[in-house]
């Protein structure tokens, strides 16, 4: 059975997108720093008769990365990646402290880069593989009140386009999705968006890209449709 493997998979946009994958018939490696939600996902999913598994990651250690790549690809085939972890701090850019642009680009940035590059080589090998990219509209235009988090997200979006680039005709595709606001839990320490009812739910921004996996790049917008 091929194998995916979702970072952030514990709610939100990695947790719907984990329920989709695993109902097209692909095991789920499930990853997180909250093992607790990591296991209700896999309830849910081994519930519906797909097949799932845990393991708590830390994609700021790079270290723990290399370890749970080694530890996946001993029991599985690993076919894709979905980089969906991200942290995310607003406010003027003056505000923003040093641990928090520290945060910002170890998390949304350095972590997507060496989670790709620590599952790559066993796509290399069977020259098959899909890795989508979670980036969020930020890493197409400059926001007010967002110049960090933007910028980490125009970092991903270069990593994520010379990557299509490298590795056209190989088998193995790269999709960035650009997603606006969604109503998570992802705005609840912050009163940078006063209302996030007001955005798409995760469910409906997951099936729009797993709809949508034939293009190189998806654009969904923030407000519902």
């Amino acid at each position: 059975m091929k194998t995916i493997i979702v970072t952030g998979a514990g709610s939100g946009l990695g947790k719907e997108l984990s329920l989709l994958l695993a109902g097209q018939g692909y095991h789920m490696i499930l990853t997180g720093r909250t093992e607790d939600k990591l296991k209700e996902v896999q309830t849910q999913i081994e519930q519906s008769g797909g097949s799932a598994s845990t393991i708590a990651l830390d994609i700021r250690n790079l270290e723990d990365i290399k370890e749970k790549a080694l530890l996946v690809n001993k029991n599985h085939k690993i076919y894709g990646l979905v980089n969906n972890a991200g942290v995310g701090y607003f406010g003027p850019f003056s505000d923003i402290s040093d641990q928090e642009i520290e945060e910002m680009f170890q998390t949304n940035v350095i972590g997507t880069i060496h989670m790709t590059k620590a599952i790559l080589p066993y796509l290399e090998m069977n020259k098959d593989g899909l890795v989508i990219n979670i980036i969020s509209t930020a890493g197409l235009r400059g926001k007010k009140n967002e110049a960090v988090y933007c910028s980490s997200k125009f970092a991903v979006r270069g990593f994520t386009e010379s990557l299509q680039k490298e590795y056209e005709g190989t088998g193995i595709r790269f999709v960035a999705a650009y997603m606006g606001g969604m109503d998570t839990p992802f705005w609840e320490s912050s009163d940078h968006v006063a209302d996030p009812s007001r955005f798409r739910a995760p469910a409906e921004v997951a099936a729009i890209i797993i709809n949508n996996l034939e293009k190189d790049e998806i654009v969904i917008e923030s407000k519902k449709s």
